[in-house]
């Protein structure tokens, strides 16, 4: 038999804009290793912070053997039960909405992908932070957006910045990517009046605001704040992304997206070109536990862990890099953002840390242009104080390895 012949693959010109995600790559990368980890790196509930006992009993009438109808197509825009138990879920709060504004998705990955595939060009300019979720500013480029880097601090971006950058640059942004409550990695949460500041530009520029928000109902210390979507009244500039994965479970993949009514047809268009529907079942199994009213205790007592899992994590970082290193402080949310200095290369930690026992995300992961090789993202929620200093102190015990230039 004579073999085939080597011949180029027609791919498609975006596919050099499918950068992945270093994130979900650690997921494979923990899997595949032997020995006792600590892990640091994937941006995901606790085990034993996921209501299984309660997922399942919920699930017995929802999904169970006699809810055949859970496992037929659903409406493209979500399931009635689902949305009505959503829609009363938010009601009273910053978040809440009407049923014309609510698109349920497969995550809020899926949402991200859709307001990008409804709003992004090739060679589009999207305003992104600095540092920012790597699958945020991956999914822009995957629909060959070019990315503005505006940078962050403790008060959330800096929108002084993205004014002067774009000034610099001779452009508007289409689309501006914000986080703005408990950011991913930094764990800083955007100033009303910089929230103010951002809508207001946003309408003077007529970009459109991507306001991703998975973690807006874990504060556990602090003043609440309004979300954009609260403050925009409305404004059809702004595209509300939110998700059950950080709040419930991952696993479910089940978000959803607020936007104004005139884009829900786009979005139903836009969605049956990708997977029909959000998965039933898990629809279903969502709205039976928020109709057995268990999210808001639910919450209360991952709010309580999340903050003594916080403050675990700063004390074992004062201790063993006290003088080595800063980190931020952040009111909720799942991450600590950790910067060395002086500056110490965290991509080459990385491999030591791992052979120590330790996992992590590199700072360059969240920056497109790689700005951050001094910084690493460290997730306090997925563990226990006692593992948390454990993990720490292993990440010091490679710090040292590599810093005195042992094998």
């Amino acid at each position: 038999m004579t073999p085939p012949t080597t011949t180029a693959l027609p791919l498609a010109a975006r596919t050099s804009g499918l950068v992945g995600s270093v994130i979900d790559s650690s997921t494979s990368l923990l899997a595949s290793q032997t020995h006792d980890i600590v892990r640091f790196a994937m941006g995901s509930p606790a085990r034993e912070a996921i209501p299984a006992e309660i997922l399942a009993e919920v699930g017995a009438d929802a999904i169970g053997a006699q809810a055949h109808d859970a496992f037929d197509y659903a409406a493209t825009e979500g399931d009635p039960a689902l949305r009505d138990a959503l829609l009363e879920m938010l009601e009273g709060t910053t978040d809440a909405t009407t049923p014309d504004r609510l698109t349920i998705t497969s995550g809020g990955m899926q949402g991200l992908d859709l307001a990008c595939k409804l709003f992004v060009d090739p060679g589009d300019l999207v305003a992104v932070e600095s540092p920012t979720y790597t699958n945020g500013s991956g999914t822009a480029l995957s629909y060959q957006a070019e990315l503005l880097e505006v940078p962050v601090d403790r008060d959330g971006m800096q929108v002084v910045a993205l004014r002067e950058e774009a000034q610099r640059l001779g452009r508007r942004p289409k689309v501006i990517y914000t986080i703005p409550t408990f950011q991913n990695p930094s764990g800083a949460t955007m100033t009303l009046e910089r929230r103010r500041e951002l809508l207001e530009l946003a309408r003077e520029w007529g970009s459109m605001v991507i306001d991703d928000d998975p973690y807006g109902m874990l504060r556990f210390a602090g003043e609440p704040l309004p979300s954009l979507h609260e403050l925009a009244a409305g404004d059809p500039l702004v595209f509300s992304v939110r998700t059950f994965s950080k709040i419930v479970a991952p696993g479910l993949r089940v978000g959803w997206v607020d936007t104004d009514p005139s884009l829900q047809p786009l979005l139903v268009n836009a969605k049956q070109a990708m997977d029909t529907c959000t998965n039933l079942p898990m629809q279903r199994l969502v709205a039976a536990f928020l109709c057995g009213g268990h999210l808001e205790a639910h919450l209360v007592e991952q709010r309580q862990q999340y903050r003594l899992r916080k403050e675990a994590m700063q004390a074992a970082l004062t201790e063993h890099f006290g003088g080595l290193a800063r980190w931020t402080d952040p009111e909720g949310g799942f991450f600590l953002w950790v910067t060395f200095d002086p500056a110490f290369d965290t991509q080459a930690l990385f491999p030591v840390a791992l052979e120590e026992g330790v996992a992590y995300i590199p700072g360059n992961a969240f920056s497109p242009e790689g700005r951050f090789p001094d910084a690493l993202r460290l997730c306090f929620a997925s563990t226990p104080p006692d593992r948390i200093a454990e993990g720490v102190q292993r990440l010091r015990v490679a710090v040292d390895r590599l810093a005195g230039g042992r094998p």
